[in-house]
């Protein structure tokens, strides 16, 4: 427990480092005002901005670690959640049988039917009578 615990202090230490280097160069005053962000601020910031990502993520992995260990030990109770109340049932829509769905497809059924087998196509490969034909080609021989 107290290896987690100097983990996280230590981790929160770099998040608060990283800081330092991020503000570093205003607040001391080595970045001009009024001028693009000079090759040591540039580094200062960036590197900064990596040790604080990384003290972040130590910080909240050990957190997440003490919380655990103390959850286990029974030292902290974990309420359960309240159950979402079940939402009202809905009057659900008629059910169509299949006999009336096979009257409204038919039309649909038929179109496509037809469309597949039209032949006034330019281009593009068509089955007649079992065979394939090429429309729109014409074969030199």
């Amino acid at each position: 427990m107290i290896r987690k615990f100097v983990g996280a202090v230590a981790s929160a230490l770099a998040l608060l480092a990283g800081l330092w280097l991020m503000i570093a160069p205003w607040a001391l005053g080595t970045q001009p005002e009024n001028a693009d962000w000079t090759d040591p601020t540039t580094t200062e910031f960036w590197t900064g901005l990596g040790v604080a990502v990384v003290g972040l993520i130590g910080a909240v992995t050990f957190a997440l670690a003490i919380y655990e260990d103390l959850v286990t030990r029974g030292l902290v109770v974990v309420k359960p959640r309240k159950a979402e109340p079940e939402p009202e049932p809905v009057a659900a829509a008629p059910q169509a049988s299949s006999a009336e769905l096979a009257t409204l497809l038919a039309p649909l059924v038929e179109a496509l039917r037809e469309d597949i087998n039209r032949t006034d196509r330019t281009g593009g490969e068509h089955r007649q009578n079992g065979k394939a034909t090429l429309v729109g080609v014409e074969e030199n021989r």
